[in-house]
């Protein structure tokens, strides 16, 4: 073994612990380790790259690399060649043999937590378990192919390549409008992935995910996305379609069970010109040489089969030349690979769900030669079913995933586009002068809009049409290059008119005809036009037409038709955006704007957003050479219909569809470039919220979105607050936000993803002598110690920040320590700090309790769900008592501590003058701790005011001293003891101190603490002596019927001061609800949630809201057992009753007939209801769609939710009215407006 001291570390060379071990180290051997390594050997390759220096290091320790490999590992990596770094390692460890790879795996299980590649492989060997060295072990022979299919075989071959080699490339750059080149000279190679990331936005070419700047692409290749080659979607470790099953004799049988995968990319990105360069490889024999045969088709031509067919029969259509052997090629199915391209086109449904008896049958094929529907052969196919043991390719855009869901896919892959010098590398190919493409692509990269478009192959194709003139022509002027996008598509089309109209008179007419017909294509979601759709609009072949419209063949039963098609679906919506400006009498266009504005599915937003542009004049320009001027009456429609719209939506962000909306028309804002608008609509603008609590309500953002959100931004005066929770903006959001960001009082950045790299921007914009920023949420970013000295600059004295939230978080005790150390500096204004579940340990409690010690600004911190144990929070304990420290609120919940702290806590408790607030929830105090916190909080010094100590295994043997420190304690006005073992003989010792004079407790949580209605008994006699208690939690106890109505009596005595009462999961009936109606007019908030009411229990409690003297604000009634039967006396009682705001009747059964009795009375106006809880009560879609649609347009809610479950109240805060913020920003008194969340 080498004799470096150093010993093993992490995968950034800090030190590891090498006694870690894994189980599949346990149970394989040298051989199947060697083998298990071979197998994923070219995907460890780029799964180390984050972690090599790591691997590197455990290996020189245990002897297995010399210092000087190690070293050259280590200097290429630290040059930033980690991919050549990893597979230095990996042809090491290959070479050395067994027990060096042995060491190598038990690295990654070491750092799988910090590099998600690894531990998906860690996932995958776990799940194969034992099995997996024999599948490993396996070498697949190429089957050989029988002799008298070889000439066939090599006919095929040739149909295919000749049907591949060529590519058609759409020009406007010469006067032929197509170009045909050899796919080998014009291909750029994709960059893929597996599997697939999140889908959250409409699928749409300008709005799809996946557009980020390739610094941040490439940083989420190297640690989270794992790359994958075409060659690899069958027969490889991403596959898993091998199964192994044992005989009764022990041996093992590999059974190929066929494999099917799905390639999934947003429009335009190269699916099916991906399909022409698989196949053509295969034809030339550079990929799948274990398949014999390969059969593509495309679901558009698929479309035009109206009457059932066989397998044998669409193959025969397409290849007749396999007509002969088809019944040959049945028998072996291993070697035949079907290739499906564009299933999104595919007009016919596929029903993917289970099969069940329930169900009703579906139609499955078994033989290729048996007549069957198109959808049933494809069906059969991917389930294998239909020639089980095939292989099945498919390709799809995002918006079809969600049927495939059920399907049984073996891979799923994304397209990521071009990465990288890809980029570069497509537009070297697109022309054949350098000087020319060198120029294209810096213009293309200095504009981060255009830059940001440049992952897709499609637009690479648009943005070198467009910009390819600017630089092949000296006296063009530079100035006029296109920077939005709607001057990008005017130039694209003014380069179409000049090569395809010199013979063609009135070309604004024909330019009218054709973009009305592309409107009722969007409208229509069409994009394949027929020669009758032609006819419709008047348009003949033309020069003009054949600049914008491409022929295709599609095949039909009796042979073949001529259809249209634009080039791309954005040049289709702008020439449609066009029209509404040629046309010589303006129709209503702000009538027309709204209608396809008001469209949920996102049709017409990129449409939308040529409208506004083109009412720019710097942007319609270069068409005027060609048209008539815009009349005037039709551009003033258009930029007052953006004016109306930025007002409307401005208020209007509270709902999941005013997000978007209010997105649109910043867009709108965006590509009319008209200062003067923008600045009036804008310019005073409080907040602007794209974000929410609940990432499947945040809005997620591309980077084009965040360019013009900066550029809003940029014309507001200052923003109050802008919300950006989980809107996945990650590195490259920040780099386009970067300019504005100061602006903004606070900052919601939660669940971004930001990473390191994203705070080192961050921190460059707090530190700007300009930021206004006080508050910044970061919580749930994937930040690491390594952005320490980033957060350090965010404390310093040039920075205003004085709130920062780090929650959920892996900063750990490394990143902690350097920010602690800036913390204790006098300069230092931070006011609160989070620092909640951050895998903090004792390690760093030294170092945060001197930071408490000397910090005098510091007042609330949050450290819990860490794993600080009985040493860490000790040493906080000490720091609390000094002079200096001036913390008034901490939390320490969930953190492993027993009673040992307790009598340091006790110090704590009587000599600290600016404690306040103390969580010690989720602990482990037990009755032994209590009772030490108990005596010091008898003290007269003690200052605390709130105490929570919820879940701390307390029963009633803690009582006593708990009744002494509430009658002793005049300071102590909250206090939580829910989820713990009280028991009535706890709760009757309380209650006997509540009755004490000197109790001063406000609020009180005894929720679950196996209470019955004898407890009950002895609270209700304490209520009318206690003057001060007005808060009271009883949930999750079985107080019944009995309990509760002996709680009313009291209630309802006028020296009762309850306000708020919880009842929730008491085991309650309609027996009760007489009591609790009459108790209606004493309490402001009454949750009795999961509780028994029923219809008729909730109509006495409808009577009672009725009266006049019914001071009710909030009223939780979820999961009562409630129906329809109930909903007319609500909605009477919510018409009439002043004072109730928040009702909560989620998960009950009132259906649509329910929902429409209450609909009417929640627009009324003398319905003061503005927080309203309705999630899973039985709504159809077009109810739910009309109720968002009539509460939208009234416009008088702040919070609906039709999705989220609202049914348990949280200890603690009973009367919550959103879901629980998991950054706990609003904790810390941060406001946020609530949403319609549907």
């Amino acid at each position: 073994m080498d004799g470096n001291s150093d010993g093993n570390r992490d995968l950034n060379g800090s030190q590891i612990n090498t006694d870690m071990d894994h189980p599949i180290l346990r149970h394989f051997d040298d051989i199947q380790i060697s083998n298990t390594t071979k197998y994923y050997q070219n995907r460890l390759a780029q799964a180390m790259e984050n972690g090599v220096k790591g691997v590197s290091q455990s290996l020189i320790y245990n002897g297995h690399i010399t210092d000087q490999e190690h070293q050259t590992i280590t200097e290429t990596a630290d040059r930033g060649n980690e991919a050549e770094s990893s597979k230095i390692v990996l042809n090491l460890v290959m070479q050395k043999g067994a027990l060096a790879q042995r060491t190598m795996w038990e690295s990654f299980a070491i750092m799988r937590n910090a590099v998600p590649k690894l531990d998906r492989i860690l996932k995958e060997v776990e799940e194969h378990g034992p099995m997996l060295p024999s599948i490993a072990a396996i070498t697949e022979v190429i089957q050989k192919v029988p002799d008298h299919l070889i000439v066939v075989q090599i006919e095929h071959k040739e149909f295919i390549r000749e049907l591949s080699e060529k590519l058609e490339l759409k020009t406007i750059l010469t006067s032929e409008k197509i170009e045909i080149a050899q796919l080998g000279d014009r291909y750029t190679e994709l960059t893929f992935i597996s599997p697939l990331r999140q889908w959250k936005l409409v699928e749409h070419e300008l709005l799809s995910r996946g557009k980020e700047h390739e610094e941040c692409r490439e940083q989420h290749l190297q640690r989270e996305l794992e790359k994958i080659q075409i060659g690899q979607l069958f027969r490889s470790s991403f596959t898993r379609e091998m199964r192994l099953m044992e005989r009764s004799t022990g041996d093992a049988v590999v059974l190929n069970k066929g494999c099917s995968a799905v390639a999934c990319g947003v429009p335009g990105i190269g699916k099916t010109t991906l399909v022409q360069k698989i196949i053509h490889d295969w034809a030339t024999g550079t990929i799948y040489p274990y398949f014999q045969f390969v059969f593509s088709f495309k679901f558009r031509d698929l479309n035009s089969i109206s009457s059932k067919v066989t397998l044998k029969d669409l193959i025969i259509n397409s290849y007749p030349h396999l007509e002969t052997i088809l019944e040959e090629l049945w028998k072996n199915p291993t070697v035949l690979l079907f290739i499906f391209d564009g299933f999104d086109e595919f007009n016919g449904f596929i029903d993917f769900t289970d099969r069940g008896e329930v169900t009703k049958p579906k139609h499955i094929c078994y033989d290729p030669e048996c007549l069957c529907e198109v959808p049933d052969i494809v069906y059969s196919l991917i389930q294998r079913k239909l020639l089980p043991g095939c292989s099945v390719l498919l390709t799809t855009r995002p918006a079809s995933l969600n049927l495939l869901e059920q399907a049984n896919i073996n891979v799923w892959v994304e397209i990521l586009g071009f990465v990288g010098e890809q980029r570069k590398e497509y537009f070297n190919r697109f022309f054949e002068d350098g000087a020319v493409a060198e120029a294209v692509f810096k213009y293309v990269k200095e504009n981060e809009i255009l830059y940001t478009m440049s992952y897709n192959p499609s637009y690479c194709c648009i943005l070198g049409l467009t910009l390819g003139p600017f630089f092949m022509h000296k006296g063009r002027d530079l100035k006029l290059i296109p920077k939005t996008i709607t001057q990008l598509y005017s130039h694209y089309v003014y380069n179409t008119l000049k090569k395809h109209s010199s013979q063609t008179k009135n070309v604004g007419d024909v330019l009218l005809r054709l973009g009305q017909m592309a409107r009722t294509g969007v409208s229509e979601k069409k994009i394949v036009f027929r020669k009758e759709d032609l006819t419709k609009h008047n348009l003949q072949p033309s020069q003009v037409l054949s600049g914008f419209l491409v022929e295709r063949l599609e095949k039909v039963t009796t042979g073949t038709r001529v259809v249209y098609t634009f080039p791309h679906l954005t040049i289709q919506e702008f020439v449609a955006a066009l029209a509404l400006f040629l046309c010589p009498y303006p129709e209503d266009i702000k009538k027309l704007l709204t209608e396809a504005h008001s469209e949920k599915d996102g049709r017409f937003e990129v449409f939308l957003r040529f409208v506004a542009g083109l009412s720019s004049p710097g942007s319609s320009k270069p068409l005027m050479e060609f048209v008539d001027q815009f009349p005037e009456e039709s551009i003033h429609q258009v930029i007052d219909w953006v004016k109306e719209n930025v007002d409307n939506q401005i208020g209007s962000s509270w709902s999941e569809r005013g997000k978007r909306n209010l997105l649109n028309t910043l867009h709108y804002l965006f590509e009319s470039q008209n200062p003067a608008v923008a600045q009036v609509t804008l310019g005073s603008v409080p907040r602007l919220t794209f974000g929410d609590a609940d990432a499947k309500k945040a809005l997620s953002l591309t980077p084009i979105d965040c360019a013009v959100l900066s550029h809003a931004i940029r014309l507001c005066h200052t923003i109050n607050e802008l919300d950006l929770r989980n809107c996945c903006i990650q590195y490259e959001g920040m780099l386009r936000l970067e300019a504005e960001l100061h602006k903004c009082q606070v900052l919601r950045l939660e669940g971004n993803n930001l990473g390191d790299s994203g705070i080192k921007i961050l921190s460059k914009i707090l530190t700007d002598s300009k930021s206004k920023t006080q508050t910044v949420g970061l919580a749930d970013n994937n930040l690491t110690h390594c952005c320490a000295e980033d957060l350090v600059l965010l404390t310093t004295a040039t920075s205003p920040l004085k709130e920062l939230e780090l929650g959920y978080n892996k900063l750990g005790d490394c990143g902690v320590k350097r920010l602690a150390a800036a913390l204790g500096r006098r300069e230092c204004k931070l006011q609160k700090l989070r620092l909640n579940k951050n895998d903090l340990t004792s390690a760093c409690a030294e170092d945060l309790a001197r930071a408490l010690c000397t910090n005098r600004s510091l007042t609330e911190v949050d450290l819990g769900d860490n794993e600080l144990g009985d040493i860490g929070v000790e040493l906080v304990f000490a720091a609390l008592v000094e002079t200096d420290c001036a913390i008034q609120k901490l939390c320490l919940k969930n953190n492993g501590f027993t009673c040992s702290p307790a009598e340091k806590l006790a110090t704590v408790l009587r000599s600290s003058h600016s404690l306040k607030e103390l969580d010690l929830g989720h602990n482990k105090l037990g009755d032994r701790g209590m009772k030490r916190l108990t005596t010091a909080l008898s003290d007269s010094d003690c200052q605390i005011q709130e105490l929570k100590v919820e879940d701390n295994g307390l029963t009633a043997s803690c009582a006593e001293d708990l009744a002494a420190a509430l009658c002793a304690t005049p300071s102590l006005t909250k206090l939580e003891l829910g989820e713990n073992y009280l028991g009535d003989s706890g709760v009757k010792v309380l209650s006997t101190a509540l009755m004490d004079p000197d109790c001063k407790i406000q609020k009180l949580s005894l929720n679950n603490n196996q209470l019955t209605a004898s407890s009950a008994r002895d609270i209700a006699s304490t209520l009318n002596a206690n003057i001060s208690l007005t808060q009271l939690d009883l949930g999750e106890n079985t107080l019944g019927d009995s309990g509760v109505k002996m709680l009313s009596v009291a209630i309802r005595d006028s020296d009762c001061n309850i306000q708020e009462l919880c009842l929730r999961s008491n085991g309650l009936t309609a027996s009760c609800a007489k009591d609790l109606a009459s108790a209606l007019s004493s309490l402001t908030k009454l949750s009795l949630g999961d509780n028994k009411l029923g219809d008729a229990g909730v109509g006495q409690l409808s009577e009672a809201l009725k009266d006049t003297e019914c001071n009710l604000q909030k009223l939780r009634l979820n999961n009562n057992g409630l129906t329809q039967s109930c909903t007319e006396g609500l909605a009477a009682a919510i018409t009439t009753n002043d004072s109730l705001t928040g009702l909560y009747l989620n998960d009950n059964k009132l259906g649509d007939s329910g929902m429409k009795a209450l609909n009417a009375a929640l627009v009324n106006p003398e319905c003061k209801i503005k927080n309203l809880g309705l999630g899973h009560i039985g709504l159809t879609d077009p109810v739910r769609d009309e109720f968002v649609s009539t509460l939208s347009a009234a416009r008088v809610m702040k919070v609906v939710s039709l999705e989220t479950n609202l049914s348990s109240d949280q200890s603690g805060t009973s009367f919550c009215t959103s879901n629980e913020q998991k950054s706990g920003m609003d904790a810390m008194g941060l406001s946020s407006d609530l949403q319609l969340n549907v």
